[in-house]
């Protein structure tokens, strides 16, 4: 089956929010199950990036993902890891030609960004946590170090979760109240003491305030789509034993 590859015209370098199409994968993880730390079998994984890379036009080596901790962590990537260990963090900067950034996400949302005039590019995995915690800012505070000037970076929030299938108790809205009473306007409905948390719009929201120049978001929606998208939240609901990872990427 052919790869399925979604693109936003604002970012004018290679990338692509891979949708879980055209893999190798089987069982739960069945399509382009990206993700090194899920329980699918070595070598289905190994084979879906290596058609990513192809997709993105480099080596298999030079497709670098890291290992996410829903930290605000951001690192330089300069060359392939090859088989180094992968750094722990969640938001990835570059101005490194034929080096592939990658983000894994499965509701989470995958945030790609591209100053096209400077040549520096950037992504981020930006769940709740990493969101709350900086993750976004602290990436284009990055790229700005590289010679990026952020007014000239376009940024755009791949398939997440949305808001109508974002289910969240009272102990989770306190945490970003308590951030910022505006935040309130995040959050709706629910039954009960439950609420449903726009994780997209506030990240839009984040990103429009750090003076970026252009922001949006695809208007995909991870849970509600189970045949193009994998995601957490589902896979609980419906009690599977774990979930496949999508993968976006972008590259000079």
């Amino acid at each position: 089956m052919t790869l399925e590859i979604l693109t936003a015209p604002s970012l004018s370098v290679p990338h692509g929010f891979f949708t879980r199409k055209g893999g190798a994968s089987s069982g739960v993880f069945e399509g382009l199950n990206c993700g090194p730390g899920s329980s699918d079998q070595r070598q289905a994984v190994a084979m879906n990036r290596s058609r990513v890379a192809h997709a993105m036009e480099v080596a298999d080596a030079s497709l670098v993902t890291i290992h996410q901790t829903h930290s605000p962590d951001v690192v330089e990537i300069t060359a392939a890891l090859g088989a180094s260990p992968p750094p722990e963090a969640d938001g990835m900067v570059s101005r490194t030609e034929e080096v592939v950034l990658g983000i894994l996400t499965a509701d989470c949302m995958p945030v790609l960004f591209a100053d096209t005039t400077a040549g520096v590019i950037g992504a981020a995995h930006a769940g709740w946590k990493g969101a709350l915690a900086g993750v976004l800012e602290r990436t284009i505070d990055a790229m700005e170090n590289l010679g990026a000037d952020r007014r000239q970076i376009a940024a755009v929030i791949g398939p997440s979760i949305s808001q109508r299938a974002y289910e969240v108790g009272p102990d989770f809205m306190d945490r970003f109240l308590d951030d910022d009473p505006g935040n309130d306007r995040f959050f709706a409905g629910g039954v009960g003491d439950r609420v449903q948390f726009d994780l997209i719009s506030y990240g839009l929201t984040r990103l429009r305030a750090a003076g970026i120049g252009a922001a949006e978001w695809t208007g995909h929606c991870t849970y509600s789509d189970p045949k193009r998208f994998f995601s957490y939240r589902r896979s609980v609901h419906e009690k599977q034993a774990d979930y496949g990872r999508l993968i976006s990427t972008i590259r000079l």
